[in-house]
Order: C-alpha cells, then sequence, then structure tokens
C-alpha cells in the first residue's frame, strides 16, 4: 500500500509507533450528503477489505443497490495501490487505480487511498470515506432513495446511542484489533493487541449468549461492522496475522452469529471470500514477503451450513 504526498504517489507500508504499535491514519473525507437524489453518489469498494464490505452490505440491506452505483475494485494491492479491474471500469473519469479517484477529487491530496469512497458526482469530489459514517449516510441520509429494503433501519433514532457505543467497543480491540497484532513491529506491541483481541472476543461471545445481536433483538450497524471483522478471522486473521490463540469457531456464540449474518439473503451475495483471502496474503508482503495464498481453509460449506 504507498501514499500521496501533495499528490504525488510515494510506495511503503505503515509506519509503527516509537513503541512497534500500528496506528491507523485519521480519514479525511467526512461530509454528508447535502441532496438526497438518486445517481447522485458512487461507491468505490473492495469484496476484500472489511471497512469497504460493511458499506456494501448497508447498501444492500437498505435496498440503495439502485441509487447509488458501486466500482469493485480489484483484490491485488500493489505498489500503485488498489487497481480498477477491466471487467468493472470506473464510470466517472476513466481511473486505472484508485488513487486516480483521490487526485481528482484533490489534486494536491496527501494521505493514504482507502476504500470505502463515496464519489459525488456533482461536487467532483469524494463526499466521505469513512466506512462507519458511510454506513449511517447509507442507513439515514439516504433512507428516502430506499427501494424494496431487506432489513429496516440499522441506526433507529432509540438505538443510535448504545449502537454507537458498541461501534466505539470493538473498533479498537476487535476491528482494528486484528491489524494492530497483525502489523505490530515488536513483541510487546503485538502481546497487547492479541490480549485485547481476544478478551474482547470473550466478551462479545458472551453477549450473543444472552441476546441474538450486539444491541438486542434486532441487527443494526454494530452488528455489520463486527460480523466483517469476524468473517475473515479464521480465514485470515487467524494464521496471516498470528491471531491464533484460539479460532472464531472456538468462540460457540460469535460463530454462530457469523453464520447467521453470512446466511442472510442480502449479505452472502457481498461475500466473497477467495477475494478476501487472496488480498490478505498477496498484499501485503511485509506479513507475508513470498505472497503465496494458502489452499485453505475452506470454511464455506460450515458458514453455509443450515443453523
Amino acid at each position: 500500500m504507498g501514499h500521496l504526498v501533495d499528490g504525488v504517489w510515494n510506495t511503503g507500508w505503515y509506519e509503527p509507533d516509537a513503541q512497534g504499535a500500528f496506528r491507523r491514519p485519521t480519514t479525511r473525507f467526512r461530509h454528508r450528503p447535502v441532496e438526497v437524489a438518486a445517481g447522485r453518489y458512487h461507491l468505490y469498494a473492495a469484496w476484500a477489505c472489511p471497512w469497504a464490505h460493511r458499506t456494501l452490505i448497508t447498501r444492500s440491506l437498505r435496498g440503495l443497490t439502485g441509487a447509488v452505483g458501486v466500482t469493485i475494485v480489484g483484490p491485488l494491492m500493489g505498489d500503485d495501490g488498489w487497481p480498477l479491474r477491466a471487467e468493472d471500469p470506473d464510470p466517472i473519469g476513466g481511473a486505472q487505480h484508485l488513487r486516480d479517484v483521490y487526485l481528482r477529487a484533490d489534486p494536491g491530496y496527501t494521505g493514504r487511498v482507502t476504500v470505502p469512497a463515496l464519489w459525488d458526482r456533482e461536487t467532483h469530489k469524494i463526499l466521505n470515506n469513512e466506512s462507519r459514517e458511510v454506513m449511517r449516510i447509507f442507513d439515514v441520509d439516504l433512507a428516502p432513495l430506499a427501494r424494496d429494503p431487506l432489513e429496516p433501519s440499522l441506526a433507529p433514532p432509540e438505538l443510535v446511542g448504545e449502537i454507537d457505543r458498541v461501534l466505539d467497543a470493538i473498533y479498537e480491540p476487535i476491528n482494528n484489533g486484528v491489524y494492530r497484532a497483525g502489523f505490530a513491529a515488536t513483541q510487546s506491541a503485538y502481546d497487547l493487541a492479541v490480549r485485547e483481541l481476544f478478551a474482547a472476543l470473550a466478551h462479545w461471545d458472551a453477549v450473543l449468549g444472552e441476546q441474538p445481536y450486539l444491541c438486542g433483538a434486532r441487527m443494526t450497524e454494530a452488528d455489520i461492522a463486527l460480523f466483517t471483522t469476524l468473517l475473515r478471522f479464521d480465514l485470515v486473521y487467524y494464521a496471516h496475522f498470528k491471531c491464533n490463540v484460539r479460532r472464531l469457531r472456538d468462540h460457540a456464540n460469535l460463530w454462530w452469529f457469523t453464520r447467521r449474518m453470512y446466511q442472510h439473503p442480502g449479505i452472502r451475495p457481498t461475500c466473497h471470500l477467495d477475494d478476501i483471502k487472496t488480498h490478505y496474503y498477496w498484499s501485503q508482503p511485509s506479513v507475508n514477503p513470498t505472497r503465496i495464498v494458502p489452499l485453505g481453509p475452506a470454511i464455506e460449506a460450515e458458514l453455509a451450513a443450515p443453523l
């Protein structure tokens, strides 16, 4: 993964802090829509990325597939960053790589080039590239554009406070925690990340033993945010990121929850396990220098098995 500095592309991986810990850079584009109009907004996303995946799921569940276009980038993120696929070309500006989209928005952009990126066709800018905020935009701001949604609001007003609390609670130890483990540059940074990760998994496993979803009886944004990490856990994080104290399948309630989410008719079509595995093992040579993609584990049959 590279980055842009004053509009110039630089190759290079994330730099750890003084303690050898991974620190995720903040996102820059943080706007909300000024107009609710079908066709105005276009999502650049990746099947492989958990942050982008959560926005794709929200778009699907809330009935926005006809109102918000999408371009799926390829899984092989090399020195040039995320590539656009020949079979899914950029319909707006003919970009060859995602960095071209960022430069189209800001020719002097400095920062990482990440998915998701929600493009505004009217302002010719990236409206938002913070996944948590894009989920809320899809669920709340663009709700008038929904057609035949598969789920009611994933952020109902009476639960927003609890949803935000849970999103905050799972972010650092779980969603970002797997990366803190995988990209750690010292033993102490790795040990801290892994201990916090498995303590948090145990906590939420217990919560899901008492209720079907993280915030109670109904699915919310928090469940989607947790699911996209859990889906990748046994597939890549367990081995590739050394998160191998226990498998996800060793947490009975988290595994049942993951299977239940995976089997939802609006979620399963967004789950591309081959893209996920190929992306992580091929695109992160600092973790896997050979870029060999393992044949296993084969978890799709278990995910799809009747509940």
